[in-house]
This record gives C-alpha cells, structure tokens and sequence, in this order.
C-alpha cells in the first residue's frame, strides 16, 4: 500500500497491529507520519483534532507497552510539534506518570525537557520536580544532569562560559545535597559525575598560547590553546609582519592536515633582513578573537612571546580553583568518606582531583599514592590510571621548569606511559624521557621545534614516527629500547641537524651488517653508535 501510495487510514489501522505489539518498528512510526501528512491536506479541523487525540491515546498505549521506546516518543514529539494548540499541562503529567514507575526513564526526561522548552515552564519549577524525584532515588543520572541545565539558567553568571559556573551560595546548597547522596550511596554514579561538574571549570577562553619566530629556519611557528583546522572554508590565521599583511602558507609540524595545537609557516627573507634594529611578528585568530605579538630583534636568531601555564592555571584539571575553602572543605569531606569506605574508587579518583585543583606541586607526592591504592581497587582501569598519572606528572613538570624559568625539561624516572601537552612544549631546547614506559614518541613530538637533544633510554620504544621534522636536533639517544628493524629510522631522514645517535641495547644492532646498513639509510648522521 505504501509502494502503491495508498496512504489511509487503513494503514494506520495496519501499522497500529504491529506496533502496538513491539512499538520499535522505526520504518512503521515513519509510514504513519507520511497517512497523517496526507490526511491533514484532507480532513476538516474537526476530523483532524479527533485523528489527533486517537494517535495521541494510541502513542500512550504504545509506552505501557515499552517506555523506552526511541520511535514512540520521536512519534509524539513530531505530532505535537505540529498541533496548533497543543496541551502541554497533560504532557507534562504524562511523563510526571511514567517518571512515577521509573525515575531513571532517559527516554521520557528527554521529552520532559522538550515539553517544558515548548511550555515555557520556569526553570525553578523544573528545579523543584528533580528535587522531588532525587529525594525519592539519588541514583538518578538523569535528574542530576538536568540540574546542571536548569541551575545555570537560573543563576546566570558574567564570563562563565557554555558550562556556567554557580554562585558560591547556591554551589554550598548543592554540594551539601550531593554529599549526601553520595554519603547514602558511595558506590554509585551520578552523584560523582555531579560532583565533578559542580568543581567543574569553564571551557578555556580561545588563545594563542605561543608564537615563535626563527630566522636560522625562516620559520614562524604558533600554538593554541584548542586544536584547530587552518584552510579555506576552516579556521583563518592573520599574519602581520611590522604591521603589513603577509600571505603564507600554513602547515602543521608533522605534515598532517587535521585539526592541531601547532601551525607553522615559512617566511620571505625580507621579513627577516638583519637591517631594520627589529621586526614585529602579529597573528591574528580570527575566529577565536585572539591575537599574540612577538619581536625579532637584530643580530637574533629567535624570538617568541607566550602565556606561562603558571601563570594562566592551565593544568588545573578540570575543577575550577573555587575559593580554596570551598574545595579544601570537599577535600576534608572525601578524605572522611574514604576512611569510611577505603576501596571506593570515586571517592579516591575525586580525592586527586581535588589535590589537582588545590596545589598539584604540594599536594604531588600524596597524589601518587592515592594513584597506587586506586589502582589496587580498579585494576580493571590501570592503564587509563597509568595515563592520567604520567598526565599529571607532565603536567607538574612543565610547571617547575616554567617556574626555574629554563628550557630543559627533566621526565626521566617517573614511570610515564604517555606523553601529553606536548603543544606546550614549543621552546623547549633537551628533552630527558628516559627509564620510562614509553612505547612509542607520537607524532605530536613534531611541536618541539627548539629541540636540540632528545634522550629516551631504557623504554619500550617501538616506533619513531614522532621524531621528524625536527629542525634543529642535534642528538638523539634510544639506548635499551625496542627496535626491531634499521625501518623504523626512516622519520629521522627528516631531521637535517642531527649529528649524533645512541642505539645500543637494540635489538636491531644484533643485525648482521647493522652498522653499514645504518650508514646507508642515514647518510648524514655523523656517528651513529651500535
């Protein structure tokens, strides 16, 4: 009949048999909206209110039959997105019914926040019904999330972002309700996630993190503090050079075009002549409403201009920095519960996160030791557990360094599995990796355009992809890792300084001819050490 383009109320009739028996029949739902558009064109306003109140019935008699039916509630919101006049009072007491029988229903608080959108209702009434239903369950991951909605609409704050922040008032009510439900329940969820969404921090303010000029390389690189995608019809860079626009072309450091925290270009040599006392370097994000500045004087090599992560909290998790008494009073609270409950694993990972937020560098050796009893009680999550401590430790790292105000960053001897924030790391000059747990340098290491000396010793080192492009290395050490064939050298053909590698304790150097079949691949490495 729907091939024929018969479409009447007999295929109503048809389609309501079937999904009134198993109302996820996706292809059905749709074949009664294509009856009901055609029968609007030809019934009067009468006939069309009584059609409308019987697929609203039918509709409900559908959710007895499964409440989490995806096509049911689809159905009724495009019916009633369509009515003229629709009854939201009754529609807003058809999901208080079914919330009765099951306060968890992600299905019908979805249609809830629909039918009050379209109702108007006031957020403090919508505040009030979660109250209800959290009171009754706080295992309810819908109701907390739908306060993370509701709360910052009725307490709107300046410069808060998409994610906004609460007053602090109202964010001591709220952390006193969701103690308890986490106090009533330690084990459960959606209290935790709340929790960390109540400390949660707004999203960064787009920023140019970086600029670097090098007249050795002709090169202008810039970082940002999101990764971003440079092209016609994606992302625009501006580049002034002493205040006249400059075309280039841009390009990520490991050749990639895709979304990235680092954008180079090459310069003209007249942007660079040595006879000017200086020349000034501007570019300008336009989309993120950014710009960074940075000066080139005469007789440098380099110049460069960028914000310290001390100075802007840039490792500060994802929790805000509150007012230290509020987040020192959470931290007191979780150290309580966990004393009470020693295995519970959101209760340790939210005690971490607290001492991140608070002071990572004074609160970094009691970090590590939560980080080993949290592993003893979630082995399941060790390896994300390894990532997000050796994420902490880069982190806390690249702090000392900023603060000993040097270019030589130390991450040797710290257990590390990972590398992160990599993009900060656009000055740095020696790099020390060694005795970790690295398998691989990944291809964000390309971002180390000053990097000179790259030591990564005793690891588990597979692959070199990361190791390319780098202008001015000089000397790379790879001793006791695990490279298995003179291939997996190739990325350091792309480094034009490099004079000096350490390869001892690989497996490749116990190759028959190792040594010459190195030179050949690496013709301008002057001493290559097996």
């Amino acid at each position: 009949m729907r091939q024929a383009g018969e479409l009447d109320e007999s295929v109503l009739e048809l389609t309501s048999q079937i999904l009134g028996a198993n109302p996820d029949f996706a292809t059905l739902w749709n074949c009664r909206r294509e009856v009901l558009q055609q029968l609007e064109a030809q019934k009067s306003p009468e006939e069309l209110a009584a059609l409308v109140k019987t697929e609203l019935g039918f509709l409900e008699s559908c959710l007895r039959v499964n409440p989490k039916s995806y096509g049911t509630w689809h159905h009724r919101c495009w019916l009633l997105s369509r009515l003229p006049e629709p009854n939201w009072a009754r529609e807003l007491e058809l999901c208080a019914r079914f919330l009765e029988v099951d306060e968890r229903n992600f299905h019908c608080w979805d249609y809830r926040r629909f039918v009050a959108t379209q109702a108007a209702v006031p957020p403090a009434e919508e505040l009030a019904f979660t109250d209800s239903l959290i009171t009754r369950n706080f295992s309810n991951y819908s109701s907390w999330h739908y306060r993370s909605c509701l709360l910052p609409q009725l307490h709107p704050q300046p410069d808060s972002g998409s994610q906004g922040r609460l007053p602090e008032d109202v964010l001591l009510k709220e952390l006193e309700l969701v103690q308890n439900a986490f106090f009533t329940d330690p084990n459960d969820q959606s209290a935790w996630f709340y929790h960390r969404w109540l400390l949660g921090r707004a999203d960064p303010q787009d920023a140019l993190r970086c600029l670097h000029v090098s007249r050795d390389e002709a090169c202008l690189t810039v970082s940002f503090s999101r990764p971003i995608l440079v092209g016609s019809g994606t992302e625009t860079l501006l580049l002034m050079v002493d205040e006249s626009p400059l075309a280039v072309e841009w390009r990520t450091p490991d050749g990639r075009t895709r979304p990235s925290h680092v954008w180079l270009c090459d310069l003209p040599a007249a942007s660079l002549n040595d006879q000017l006392p200086q020349h000034t370097f501007r570019v300008i994000w336009t989309a993120g409403d950014a710009q960074k500045e940075c000066v080139l004087l005469k007789g440098r090599q380099e110049g460069w201009c960028r914000d310290s992560a001390t100075d802007e909290q840039l490792f500060r998790c994802e929790l805000s920095v509150e007012k230290s008494t509020v987040l020192q009073s959470e931290l007191e609270s979780c150290k309580e519960l966990q004393e009470l409950e020693p295995e519970n694993k959101w209760c340790l990972l939210t005690i971490i996160l607290l001492m991140r937020a608070l002071d990572p560098l004074l609160y970094e050796k009691e970090t590590l030791q939560y980080f080993q009893t949290l592993k003893a009680v979630d082995p399941m999550r060790a390896a994300y557990l390894d990532d997000l401590r050796s994420k902490f430790l880069v982190e806390n790292s690249v702090l000392k360094m900023e603060y000993a105000e040097v270019r030589v960053l130390h991450l040797g001897h710290k257990d590390l599995t990972v590398l992160c924030h990599l993009e900060q790391l656009l000055l740095v000059t020696h790099l020390d990796l060694s005795h970790n747990r690295l398998r691989a340098l990944p291809p964000a290491l390309a971002a180390l355009r000053c990097l000179e000396v790259l030591q990564a010793n005793d690891n588990t080192i597979e692959s070199l992809d990361g190791v390319a492009n780098l202008p001015r290395l000089r000397e790379l050490s790879l001793c006791n890792n695990r490279l298995q064939q003179p291939t997996v050298l190739q990325p350091l053909v792309s480094c034009p300084k490099l004079v000096l590698l350490h390869l001892q304790g690989n497996p490749l150097c116990q190759a028959v001819g190792a040594s010459e079949h190195l030179a050949e691949l690496l013709p301008s490495i002057n001493s290559i050490l097996t």
